[in-house]
């Protein structure tokens, strides 16, 4: 029953999550171009900012239809949790819905129909809005999870249920910083990647070349600074956070079975969970200890060190974590590559890279989703760390048949929403910029 209850949330989060990455990712790059074309009245400034604006308003109608019945999942198959935890989160999350939503959709609206009906300033600032939504969204989202990974700001009430005793405590956990600068990082990424990707596209086509020449180049130098921050400090401030706060959860990612001074850092390898090794494995000596405490003697707990009745899925954590990193890495290796070509006057004609460009679009989404694999999958068997068990925070009255069988309706409706999303997003595209004579 409870595997059949995570495999619901995990389908129906990790589907509805796409959607936030790109509004999160777009809605910062919306804001610049707004702000170009206030500040220097040029209207191609302005035709970028509205085009990206209805593909962020396609996922953002698309990621609120997603994201209703991940809400009903806390009352149908997480009762025990929602009735144990609910005096926390209860709060905090209702917030991104009361604040951040209404925030975000109310400017989305006055931008994409405001303009030439309100001074300029406010259709400006309602772009400013956008993206402040988007982010403030992502902020109390995040919040709620980081106080999953790490509790603090309760107490354990008489009934045994736990109840707030610090709105700011959970608001300012030390897990948040850290964790919502890398998720927000990693949604600007993929921003970076569509805008470069779609410019890439009109160039290959030879459409829109002034449209996209601004976003290739708007694209792979925001990818390339955004990439670096990704791995730090983001990265890493994340990597020590869970360190500290989560040693089994660093054993998993790294495949530490045996605890070792001096820890290497495995690149390669597979972890066999039944001998309690990493298999084949290609390393950087003493590395992870660095990493990890900064000093290379330093100690690393393994995962045999502790109950197997304490471990996350290992494979899991751990393949998602490298598909990160790997990904990561190449996001990186691509921008320099791009920027080089940007400073000796090439980006725009070597048809290769904007190939590269173009193909590349899907992997900071895939990234993104290897992370918060790694973040839920490796924080098992806790739905909330150290307090409460998964196991015990499923209901016990809803069948795993049951579970399934919406499972499957879920499935369905979502690869209908996908078709109609596809269709959209690509006849905006299809389209193109909306004034011809300064996109051409």
């Amino acid at each position: 029953m409870v595997f059949a209850d995570r495999l619901q949330f995990a389908f129906t989060l990790m589907f509805h999550y796409l959607f936030p990455i790109i509004t999160m990712g777009l809605g910062v790059f919306i804001a610049y171009f707004a702000t170009l074309e206030f500040f220097t009245g040029e209207e191609r400034y302005g035709v970028a900012a509205r085009f990206w604006t209805k593909i962020f308003a396609v996922n953002f109608a698309v990621g609120v239809v997603t994201g209703i019945p991940m809400e009903f999942q806390f009352g149908t198959n997480w009762s025990q949790f929602s009735g144990f935890a609910g005096g926390v989160f209860g709060l905090t999350l209702p917030m991104e819905g009361t604040f951040a939503f209404f925030l975000e959709s109310g400017f989305l609206g006055l931008f994409l129909f405001g303009r030439g009906r309100v001074p300029r300033w406010v259709h400006w600032m309602s772009a400013l809005a956008i993206s402040m939504g988007s982010l403030l969204s992502g902020y109390f989202i995040t919040a709620v999870n980081a106080w999953m990974q790490h509790p603090v700001g309760y107490t354990v009430g008489p009934d045994g249920r736990l109840q707030l005793t610090s709105f700011w405590a959970v608001l300012l956990n030390p897990y948040v910083g850290w964790q919502y600068a890398h998720v927000i990082c990693g949604a600007l990424v993929a921003g970076a990647f569509i805008v470069a990707g779609v410019g890439a596209f009109y160039l290959l086509l030879d459409r829109h070349r002034n449209f996209a020449r601004q976003a290739v180049t708007a694209g792979v130098l925001a990818g390339l600074v955004l990439s670096l921050l990704q791995l730090f400090p983001t990265g890493d401030g994340v990597g020590h956070n869970v360190t500290q706060m989560q040693p089994v959860k660093l054993a998993a990612m790294e495949g530490v079975f045996n605890s070792e001074t001096g820890a290497p850092l495995a690149i390669l390898g597979m972890p066999d969970t039944q001998n309690g090794t990493l298999l084949d494995p290609v390393v950087v000596p003493k590395a992870l200890s660095f990493l990890a405490y900064g000093s290379f003697g330093a100690k690393v707990t393994g995962l045999n060190q502790v109950p197997r009745t304490d471990w996350p899925p290992v494979e899991v954590t751990y393949y998602a974590y490298h598909i990160m990193v790997g990904l990561g890495t190449i996001f990186i290796a691509l921008m320099l590559l791009g920027a080089a070509l940007y400073w000796r006057r090439h980006l725009f004609d070597q048809r290769w890279y904007l190939w590269m460009l173009m193909l590349a679009v899907p992997f900071p989404l895939i990234a993104n989703e290897a992370g918060w694999t790694v973040a839920e999958v490796g924080r098992q068997p806790w739905v909330i760390y150290g307090l409460l068990r998964t196991a015990a925070g499923a209901s016990p009255n809803v069948s795993a048949g049951e579970t399934v069988f919406t499972l499957l309706g879920f499935a369905g409706l979502y690869l209908l929403l996908a078709l109609l999303y596809l269709l959209l997003v690509g006849r905006i595209i299809a389209q193109g910029p909306e004034d011809e004579e300064v996109a051409a």
